[in-house]
Parts: structure tokens; sequence; C-alpha cells
């Protein structure tokens, strides 16, 4: 049975739930989308979830969407991103992101979920490539970096480690 997580702003306007194999907070994304719109440590902490499982008990009204423009490294080449962003039109906080792309998963920002997580064995550090000079990254004997994104998908990273919820 997944783990069901239970999530909301900082206002209160917004309140959700939604269930999860992969409620592990391990990856912290350096990427300037993730760092500006939900980050506070110079990253920002995604979880997996099961889309349809997506409730939301308090506030659709409240709730707004996201979709950043993403460009090549030399500025020249932009397209907006298909990932949708959603965060409480009141108080600004990340929610989660859905993509279209990949219409079963869900992937609700660690900072937005009220139920207690469990503690990540290690941690990957993604995107670095986009970190800022001020952000010091606290690496782990046991972490894995990345330039740019993870050799292992939120699902086998979970089950590699034992904590896939069933």
């Amino acid at each position: 049975m997944p783990m069901t997580l239970e999530g909301s702003c900082r206002c209160g306007a917004v309140a959700f739930s939604l269930d999860s194999h992969t409620p592990v907070p391990y990856q912290l994304c350096y990427c300037s989308i993730c760092r500006k719109t939900a980050g506070g440590g110079g990253f920002a902490i995604n979880l997996g979830g099961i889309s349809a499982s997506l409730r939301i008990k308090k506030g659709k009204r409240s709730i707004g969407v996201y979709r950043a423009e993403i460009c090549d490294d030399d500025g020249k080449h932009c397209e907006t991103s298909t990932g949708q962003r959603n965060f409480c039109k009141r108080c600004a906080s990340a929610l989660w992101l859905y993509d279209p792309t990949w219409p079963d998963l869900i992937h609700p920002f660690a900072s937005a979920i009220d139920t207690p997580l469990p503690k990540p064995p290690a941690k990957v550090h993604l995107m670095l490539r986009y970190k800022p000079a001020w952000v010091k990254p606290q690496i782990g004997r046991s972490d894995e970096t990345y330039d740019l994104y993870p050799k292992l998908s939120l699902e086998a990273w979970h089950k590699k480690h034992k904590v896939w919820v069933k």
C-alpha cells in the first residue's frame, strides 16, 4: 500500500493529499527553476507520487500554475516547459510539479508535505552545473552528484535503497 502524503501551503488556503511509493526526500535539485520557485538553501526537493491519487481537499481556486521558460546555455533557444509547477496564489508556496509527458507521475515539493517523511539513507545532488556560487553543497559520503540528471529514476533509487513503499 503506498504511503499517503498530506500537504498544504504556508497560509493554509490549499490542502491536498496524494499517494506515493517514493516518499523519501533524497533529490536536491539546484536548477534555477526549482531553486528560484521552491528552494531555500539553493536547492529544492521533489518527491514522487501517483498523479491519479491527487486530492485537492481545500483551495482549488487558490492554485496557480507556472510553466517556466527553458533556455539552452547560450540563451539563444528557449521553449516553454511542459512541466506545470502548481503553487498557492495567496502565499506563493510551491506545491507540486505535474508534467503531462509523464501522466502517471506527480512530484510534490517536500517543503509542502506535512506528513513526517522518512530520512534518506543518502542524497542525490542534481543539476549542480546550475548552482549559484554562494551555495556550498553538503555532500555526504554516500551521496551522489550530477552536473545534470542522475542515473537512477525515483523508482529505481527507492528500490535500490530498499525504501520503495509497496
